[in-house]
């Protein structure tokens, strides 16, 4: 009872960006989890929309919802446009309400702490079953997934669906795996996240390229340091630019 009362009076803010897109992590074993090895507030800040031409180059992901803008989420912890507004959308649902972090890597040195696994609701779901669960579409009975989306430095607009091999030769991305990005997990398909998402402890780069970094954590910082596995989020909001979130019908 002190840990909950403890973890509810956490809150940290996300900025998420929504024209600015980085590579994803997502669903099912091996999608929703970060690579190992050198270890994946307030308010989410996502960056401006893309251009005609990028959205043009997406057009098999008009199913998908997008960020054209900036938002802010606020989120309270207890226990690029498609990706940011892949996000949005499912705060907006409430499926992060009451989710558990079910990984968090420090040792032997900080990493990541990841949640969002939808199984992760259920107190009674085996914890180490965790990591395996992706949202699921209530009108398809399928689970989303979305694109892994890029943005190079001095690109005129993102790249999907492709891993950057050498990102620091040539194509940096716009996003880094700085401390306190905020980036979505996938499995071994580029284009298999669905809703979980890590939080990394350290400047990360050797996940730069591979992974979508869509946000920064700006406030409480020092939050996301505390969180335990078996921690869980008491709920998610959206606070502003919700003008921006394009939903999809």
């Amino acid at each position: 009872m002190q840990m909950q009362i403890k973890i509810q009076r956490w809150l940290f803010s996300l900025l998420i960006i929504g024209a600015l897109f980085v590579g994803g992590c997502g669903s099912s074993p091996a999608a929703n989890s970060t690579p190992t090895g050198n270890p994946a507030g307030e308010s989410i800040s996502l960056p401006p929309s893309p251009s005609p031409a990028a959205v043009a180059a997406s057009s098999q992901f008009t199913n998908l919802p997008r960020l054209e803008g900036k938002a802010t989420v606020v989120m309270t912890v207890k226990g690029a446009p498609i990706t940011a507004g892949n996000f949005v959308d499912l705060v907006q649902k409430g499926v992060y309400d009451g989710l558990v972090f079910h990984r968090v890597v420090r040792e032997p040195q900080p990493f990541v702490v990841q949640g969002g696994d939808p199984q992760g609701k259920d107190p009674k779901f085996p914890a180490a079953r965790l990591g395996t669960g992706g949202f699921i579409e209530p009108k398809t009975s399928a689970e989303r997934r979305i694109p892994l989306e890029i943005k190079v430095k001095g690109a005129p607009n993102p790249t999907y669906s492709k891993i950057l091999e050498q990102p620091g030769v040539g194509e940096k991305p716009v996003l880094l795996h700085s401390r306190g990005a905020v980036a979505m997990a996938r499995s071994q398909s580029p284009d298999s996240a669905s809703s979980q998402f890590y939080f990394t402890l350290t400047d990360v780069p050797f996940l730069d390229g591979s992974y979508a970094v869509f946000g920064y954590v700006k406030q409480g910082m020092d939050v996301v340091d505390k969180i335990e596995a078996g921690d869980r989020i008491d709920s998610a909001t959206v606070t502003q630019g919700l003008e921006n979130f394009k939903p999809v019908s």
